[in-house]
């Protein structure tokens, strides 16, 4: 709303209701004074004071201090504080905890088994090339955690565990030929995870244990073990063969000497004992007599009377 005054009798009006000429309609002097209200009533109402923009930051920062306060450190981690990035000596266990809003911050580290895998590579004894994947599983230490962190941060894989497991591991790997390399595998294993525990415990990393997942050698070597590996099979299998034909052998000998000492001791019996014979083909006669005989007329085995046989 705009308003004008005149300047003889001092009166406001609305600019709409002044006459067309410009000049009062009561004492027809001039109007020279315009105001405009409506506009500084509304510039009033959309700009806030320094009061109000005082409260909406105190306000404000009551939220991020109420908020900003409390934290928690969930299972299986450790918190570390840093104050203006400084680490403490303090770790933070499990639960809720209470901190300094924007003056300390808390770094959440993982305790629970962890596994890091990598590819190795190096020479045997015999100086065969050979390459292979090997995983560990470890753990932190909750009192070395603060060290650890001021010492490497929380990059302890790329620059401890990686680069120890690749000195370790050629080193223990050259202490065999690759051919123990296969066939002494578990114990090759059980030397890279000793190895490796002794030098990252000094760290606050604890190993738990240690898996070989492959090892690979070069394709000569390769057709090498198994052409070996084809030798001692076919020798293994004329081996058997040659057992078995022994065995077969020692069986008919053992056979033939039974049945030569049968003979022998049947032999003795029908020389202290000639009617055996006799005896035999008794049991072994079906009953009928037969229909032809010697020369001489007799039956065989059996002693039969002519007279008798004469009056049948």
């Amino acid at each position: 709303m705009i308003n004008i005054k005149c300047n003889g009798c001092g009166r406001e009006v609305n600019v709409s209701k002044f006459d067309k000429d410009g000049t009062c309609s009561k004492c027809g002097s001039y109007f020279s004074k315009v105001s405009d209200k409506s506009s500084t009533k509304d510039s009033s109402v959309l700009i806030p004071n320094g009061k109000q923009i005082l409260g909406i930051c105190a306000i404000v920062l009551i939220i991020i201090l109420i908020f900003g306060s409390f934290y928690t450190i969930p299972a299986g981690k450790r918190g570390i504080i840093l104050t203006f990035q400084k680490p403490s000596d303090n770790v933070v266990t499990e639960g809720l905890h209470i901190k300094i809003p924007l003056i300390q911050q808390i770094v959440k580290v993982d305790i629970k088994t962890m596994k890091y895998e990598s590819t190795i590579g190096g020479a045997s004894k015999d100086l065969q090339v050979i390459s292979g994947v090997i995983a560990t599983n470890y753990h932190l230490e909750s009192d070395n955690l603060v060290e650890l962190y001021k010492s490497v941060g929380l990059n302890y894989e790329s620059k401890i565990i990686q680069p120890l497991e690749q000195e370790v591991s050629k080193s223990v790997t050259a202490r065999y030929t690759a051919e123990e390399l296969i066939t002494r595998r578990e114990e090759v294993r059980l030397d890279i995870k000793q190895a490796l525990y002794d030098r990252l415990i000094e760290r606050g990393i604890v190993v738990e244990e240690v898996s070989i997942t492959n090892f690979d050698f070069s394709p000569s070597f390769n057709a090498a073990i198994e052409n070996k590996v084809t030798m001692e099979q076919n020798a293994l299998a004329a081996k058997n063969k040659l057992a078995q034909i022994e065995y077969e052998a020692q069986q008919k000998v053992a056979e033939a000497n039974g049945k030569a000492q049968a003979m022998s001791i049947e032999s003795a019996a029908l020389r202290e004992n000639p009617d055996i014979l006799q005896l035999r083909a008794i049991e072994k006669w079906n009953g009928i007599m037969p229909q032809f005989v010697s020369g001489d007329g007799a039956l065989p085995f059996i002693g039969i009377n002519t007279a008798a046989s004469s009056t049948i």
